[in-house]
């Protein structure tokens, strides 16, 4: 359903000259680039070469822009996360609808979409009530191959073909580009499907073609942040995004926290055991990346036997797991937090940088009477159970403890699995991104209540802006990288500050009140203050700012970030400051989704406009592959234009111009004598 559109001809910029202003190429300006152009001529050895590239090149700016997808909060959702991706954000059901929608019925649509999404499965049972297979396979991949012939229009021959999955690679090639229409070849095409049925291979035909539709109905995906923690699957999503064709990752609080455990801040492998235990998500930990739970849960036994641990039931899974095993879970969950606050409160005397001595929590607590004192206030402790606190040294751990925070920091820094997903996550991911007039950032950018840019110290230095993520950027890369150094343990120790600190673009609050949460009462000293930056980004004048920090100053360039949901039940809006600003958290995580009121918003980029869709939550796997149940999904066309956006007039369109203009380059030089050509 299409809400409204909020404004037409939006991309004015495409009738422009995109084509960044280069000087006129001259035998002299030639001559200066000599050394450079001789290392061109290896790859484009004669004047032909060169010309042809150029024509390839000049054609492939005018195809239709890629379509981008923008997700972000995937918190471990992966059923809702694999299903958004397959369906496109009902991208795959709109282009059939376009194909066929005057002549398949709206439940043959539903079929066929299915189909598309999950073909093995719908395969499996499709045979079990068709009767004639034969005719079901002619007709059904006659209609994959328009869908797929749709879908692969923007793209040159090369580009699909390196798409196609090498053992159906000929066969696919020859119908995708062969009309069915054509009276010439209707026999030639119909005598392809009739030999792939007669041989038994129409099965694996289908798969391959569903597979290529889903491929190719996205240019490019992008996860604006927080892949992991809540949800049961952070590993699955991690395996999906290495594995995809293109994909870039703006790294979220929750991502930066298990970059830390990876690295071995014991900190953040307190904190993710933690969220894990809250969440009922231990399953990530043991069987995604093999961490060795036994030792928690035989600490855990020993110390808290008879407690109930009351308020560390896990969160939102009251009906998923058997008394004995919730009491266990409970029991870990507590023993795990009071690990993290001693080894946050020695972290943040080893820190007084980071102005976070206010989370010094545990020696102001009287422990005999069980009351947490607080500027000479005092409030009762709910749970007074705190058998391994030491009151004389509150911040020191146990022995116990001690070794049992070496068994889990070797069993994370020595996982492998994790480290494949964290070398994807470096390799595809960065703290922001700028793409085609859009900036992608996870959380904030710190400000000060007047809206100017809010100066962070790191190691003494002042850093704001975009100067600020891109020190964070390095910080985070040394953290896990460098070798063993003072330099290296700043940096560790830094990642965590980004989990929870003030100052923290990834953060944007004032405090992380987990303890208070778990031990008071008094929902006061629960609250958790928002930066400046989540009452000015409502403002066109600040995001606008922003944007020219990071080198946008097209009247048309966007902000998109995630990190705070959006609740609508409250009566929030995703696109702020007029259009500038969209926040895309809509609450994939279903423990954001009784608050939020919607199962998370995503964002498609495709040459007509920009495209916000708000989904509802997904039921299952099982329910969309047996009963067709699509995610319903709301189309919010937020700008939209009349032409096409062409790859032209994106950021590959600018370095696909810089191509020619150095094959020009090239060719005058071979023109001149100034390169000899080879054979």
């Amino acid at each position: 359903m299409v809400e409204g559109i909020k404004k037409s001809a939006i991309f004015d910029f495409i009738n422009s000259d995109t084509m960044e202003k280069r000087p006129p190429i001259t035998p002299e300006l030639v001559r200066n680039d000599l050394r450079y152009l001789q290392l061109l001529s290896t790859k484009f050895p004669t004047i032909s070469d060169a010309c042809i590239e150029i024509i390839n090149l000049d054609a492939i700016l005018n195809l239709p822009k890629g379509t981008e997808h923008f997700l972000t909060d995937l918190h471990g959702e992966y059923e809702a996360f694999l299903h958004v991706l397959k369906n496109a954000s009902g991208t795959v059901r709109r282009k059939v609808e376009e194909i066929f929608g005057q002549t398949l019925r709206e439940n043959e649509v539903k079929e066929l979409c299915t189909l598309i999404y999950y073909p093995e499965q719908k395969l499996a049972l499709v045979k079990k009530t068709e009767r004639d297979m034969s005719d079901w396979y002619r007709i059904t991949i006659h209609q994959l191959i328009s869908v797929s012939q749709n879908v692969s229009s923007k793209y040159t021959r090369s580009k699909v073909q390196k798409a196609l999955p090498p053992e159906f690679s000929y066969i696919l090639q020859e119908l995708l580009h062969e009309s069915q229409i054509d009276p010439n070849k209707q026999a030639y095409v119909n005598g392809i499907i009739s030999s792939i049925i007669s041989t038994g291979r129409a099965d694996a035909c289908i798969c391959a073609i569903c597979n290529l539709i889903q491929r190719l109905v996205i240019d490019t995906l992008h996860i604006v942040g927080d892949i992991f923690d809540r949800g049961p699957g952070a590993e699955i999503i991690m395996d999906k995004l290495c594995s995809y064709h293109n994909v870039d990752i703006q790294w979220g609080n929750h991502d930066i926290l298990w970059i830390g455990a990876a690295a071995g801040n014991d900190c953040c492998i307190a904190n993710v055991l933690r969220l894990s235990m809250r969440y009922g998500n231990h399953s990530t930990l043991e069987d995604g990346y093999g961490i060795n739970m036994v030792p928690l849960a035989t600490f855990a036994i020993e110390h808290y036997s008879d407690d109930p641990c009351t308020y560390f039931v896990p969160k939102g899974f009251e009906g998923e797991f058997n008394e004995k095993t919730r009491r266990l879970l409970a029991q870990m969950h507590k023993a795990i937090a009071v690990i993290q606050f001693k080894l946050e409160s020695q972290m943040i005397l080893a820190h007084p940088d980071f102005n976070m001595n206010d989370r010094l929590l545990l020696d102001k607590i009287d422990y005999e009477r069980g009351v947490l004192i607080l500027d000479g206030k005092e409030y009762p402790l709910r749970d007074r159970n705190l058998p391994t606190v030491d009151p004389v040294h509150p911040f020191a751990l146990s022995p116990e403890e001690e070794e049992l925070m070496g068994r889990l920091h070797t069993s994370f820094v020595n996982s492998e699995k994790l480290r494949k997903h964290m070398r994807c996550l470096f390799s595809h991911g960065s703290m922001y991104l700028v793409r085609n007039n859009n900036l992608l950032y996870h959380a904030s950018i710190p400000l000060n209540d007047d809206g100017s840019f809010r100066e962070v110290l790191i190691e003494g230095k002042p850093y704001k802006g975009k100067a600020l993520l891109d020190k964070i950027d390095q910080l985070i890369r040394i953290a896990y990288f460098a070798e063993e150094s003072a330099e290296k343990k700043y940096a560790l120790d830094y990642v965590w500050y980004l989990w929870c600190g003030e100052d923290a673009p990834s953060f944007g609050k004032d405090k992380m009140a987990t303890f208070e949460r778990y031990f008071t009462d008094d929902k006061e000293l629960w609250k958790e203050t928002k930066s400046a930056y989540y009452t000015l980004f409502n403002e066109k004048s600040v995001c606008e700012m922003i944007l020219q920090e990071f080198g946008l100053t097209d009247p048309n360039a966007h902000i998109i970030n995630g990190h705070v949901p959006v609740k609508r039940l409250k009566g929030e809006n995703p696109v702020k400051a007029g259009g500038k600003m969209l926040v895309i958290d809509g609450g994939f995580s279903k423990a954001y989704q009784p608050e939020t009121g919607t199962a998370g918003y995503t964002l498609i980029f495709h040459s007509r406009g920009l495209q916000l869709v708000q989904h509802e939550p997904f039921e299952s796997t099982q329910k969309a592959i047996e009963d067709g149940i699509d995610i319903i999904s709301t189309n919010i066309l937020l700008e939209l234009s009349q032409q096409r956006m062409r790859v032209r007039d994106t950021d590959k369109g600018k370095e696909l111009e810089g191509q020619i203009y150095d094959l020009k380059k090239l060719l005058v030089a071979y023109r001149n004598g100034f390169i000899k050509e080879k054979q």
